[in-house]
């Protein structure tokens, strides 16, 4: 199949923002270095069912992107590099896959291409498509489900018989996304789903059940592989780990009720957040939405995407967990919003070009603003992923951290954690391929400190440790001090 010379430039720019330098720096914030710890726990134990943490089952979300870091530390080694190839593919898929299901709605080149470049370019975007963990993956599943509902949606309404292939692409999508991130993976499409049905249903003045059935039935198909996981974890754990899994770590979340999860904020927490959420086109995203608010109900492919982003922003705002990554999945929708709207504003300046001698060369120079924008904020984030990014690892690596205790290792001395956080606890086994015993009560830290005066304990305190624990070490990473302690 011939390629497209605006896909073939789409793909390489998006190969360039997601994977240049991917790997020339760290593992940085309390993210990566969890999941990656976890995902090389999977490798050295080769159990892929029970993701562990230091030992101990974490049940926070479904495996799948633990399985691709598992694999790809098998395939390519335990780099930072490697951890985070999941997330960078993700997000590529998830560019092409923007550009060419808007193609096959209807949209223009143009406007295809640039939500697709705006979506790739939305920092909060780009950066979390640079790192380890299961958002990057959770958006793709997501937009594929959505995109493929709507495709699906238009065939059937214009040529009234079973799109198939959209169906099982919609099905695809909600495997994805639920084994990403279990049932958030199927809240943030379904809400959607729900809003757009019911709005048509209103607009056609009639209900039909069938526009209800294939959705469900096709999200049951993309659900089967959630399912056979959880029966292998019900086997291996019982009803306790699918409570972990299915009620303690997704509804929790929601309600508040999972406390260890953390993130609480108060309900205006992403209104207050707006300004800096799509940037650097924000502008663009929420100036659309209100511009085409006159004209939702007699076109479609407006409304849908302005409900992708007001249902999805809606469920996160009610929730009472709350993180940007978590808008993630709502930047392809404000980049088309971001993208029409920007075709409307040129649209105007080019009726204003016979009447104004600043509009007319305005609309004459077009091409060279718009791409020179677009290069300036390229050339930007590639400069960002070569020399900014890597500057972070003298304060936020583990890597000196872990890199002492080999050392005393080597020597003889026996180290291990005491209540070690997740991040601590993830990039030790990362970047030692070992698992550190941790201990987590004070009797057992006096016990092992008292066995030999080569022991030594790694702790994180905000203040030194008092007597009788003897100060050996202090290292700091980002605001956190560990200390490294004997008797």
């Amino acid at each position: 199949m011939r390629i497209s010379r605006p896909a073939f430039t789409l793909f390489v720019l998006g190969c360039l923002l997601f994977f240049f330098a991917l790997g020339n720096h760290q593992l940085q914030g309390s993210t990566e270095p969890r999941v990656a710890g976890i995902a090389m726990e999977m490798h050295l134990d080769n159990d892929w069912v029970v993701p562990k943490l230091n030992g101990q089952p974490f049940l926070e979300k479904p495996p799948l992107s633990l399985w691709l870091d598992a694999g790809a530390i098998q395939l390519f080694g335990a780099t930072p590099l490697a951890v985070r190839l999941a997330s960078a593919f993700a997000g590529l898929f998830s560019l092409m896959l923007l550009y060419t299901l808007l193609r096959k709605l209807g949209r223009p080149v143009l406007i295809a291409w640039a939500a697709a470049i705006l979506m790739a370019t939305t920092a909060s975007y780009w950066s979390n498509a640079r790192q380890v963990g299961e958002d990057a993956l959770l958006s793709l599943g997501v937009t594929l489900a959505l995109l493929a509902f709507f495709h699906a949606s238009r065939q059937q309404a214009e040529q009234r018989h079973l799109a198939l292939g959209s169906w099982l692409l919609f099905a695809s999508g909600i495997m994805i996304a639920t084994l990403s991130k279990g049932v958030l993976g199927l809240a943030l499409p379904g809400v959607v789903i729900f809003a757009y049905l019911v709005g048509e249903s209103i607009l056609e003045k009639r209900f039909a059940l069938s526009d209800w059935l294939r959705p469900a039935l096709f999200t049951l198909v993309g659900l089967i592989p959630l399912l056979i996981w959880l029966g292998l974890l019900y086997q291996r754990g019982g009803l306790q780990m699918l409570g972990d899994v299915l009620w303690a770590n997704s509804v929790g979340r929601f309600s508040g009720s999972f406390e260890d999860a953390g993130h609480f904020e108060p309900f205006y927490y992403y209104l207050v957040k707006l300004p800096q959420a799509f940037l650097p086109w924000n502008l663009l995203v929420y100036f659309g939405l209100w511009h085409f608010r006159k004209t939702l109900l007699s076109n479609r492919h407006l409304l849908f995407f302005s409900l992708w982003f007001l249902a999805q922003f809606t469920l996160l705002t009610i929730a009472s967990s709350k993180r940007m990554v978590y808008l993630m999945s709502l930047t392809p929708a404000a980049a088309v919003i971001a993208a029409e709207y920007g075709a409307v504003l040129l649209e105007k300046i080019r009726e204003r070009a016979d009447s104004s001698t600043f509009a007319s060369k305005l609309f004459n120079a077009r091409r060279v603003l718009v791409f020179g924008v677009l290069g300036v904020v390229i050339c930007g984030y590639l400069a960002a992923a070569l020399w900014l990014v890597p500057r972070a690892d003298l304060k936020l690596s583990f890597l000196p951290l872990t890199a002492r205790v080999q050392a005393l290792q080597a020597n003889g001395r026996q180290v291990v954690l005491f209540q070690p956080n997740e991040r601590l606890a993830g990039a030790s086994v990362f970047y030692s391929q070992s698992r550190l015993e941790a201990i987590q009560s004070e009797a057992q830290l006096t016990l092992f400190l008292s066995q030999s005066p080569d022991n030594i304990a790694i702790m994180e305190r905000q203040s030194e440790p008092a007597a009788p624990l003897k100060v050996l070490e202090k290292m700091v990473v980002g605001e956190r001090v560990y200390y490294f302690v004997g008797q």
